[in-house]
């Protein structure tokens, strides 16, 4: 699996990994369609690690640093699959790290 290219999601959010180092590095830009926060929403800086393997369909993570917009951090993981015709498929999963003003308050930060 390639993850270098642009993404697109469910949601309308898109991906776009810059290229992947052979060691299995990458960076990229997540334009989301999602937010909470009232702010204009912008083009955010990713960075991750994907698995290189034999048969194509690696494992990945990433991490999403909403920093132009929210005080949020958010991490990805998954999977990319050879979908119907060949087509590469990402399927991943989540964790949304939002900043609370107390520790009592750390028990909705995560989603």
């Amino acid at each position: 699996c390639n993850l270098t290219g642009w993404w697109k999601n469910d949601l309308g959010s898109k991906m776009q990994v810059f290229k992947v180092s052979s060691d299995g590095t990458f960076s990229g830009e997540y334009h989301t369609a999602v937010s909470s926060t009232k702010k204009p929403i912008q083009p955010s800086p990713l960075t991750g690690s994907q698995h290189l393997d034999e048969d194509g369909q690696c494992t990945f993570g990433f991490t999403v640093n909403w920093k132009k917009f929210s005080d949020s951090t958010a991490v990805f993981v998954g999977q990319c699959f050879r979908g119907d015709e060949g087509k590469e498929v990402l399927h991943t999963s989540w964790l949304l790290r939002e900043k609370v003003d107390s520790e009592p308050e750390d028990w909705k930060a995560t989603r």
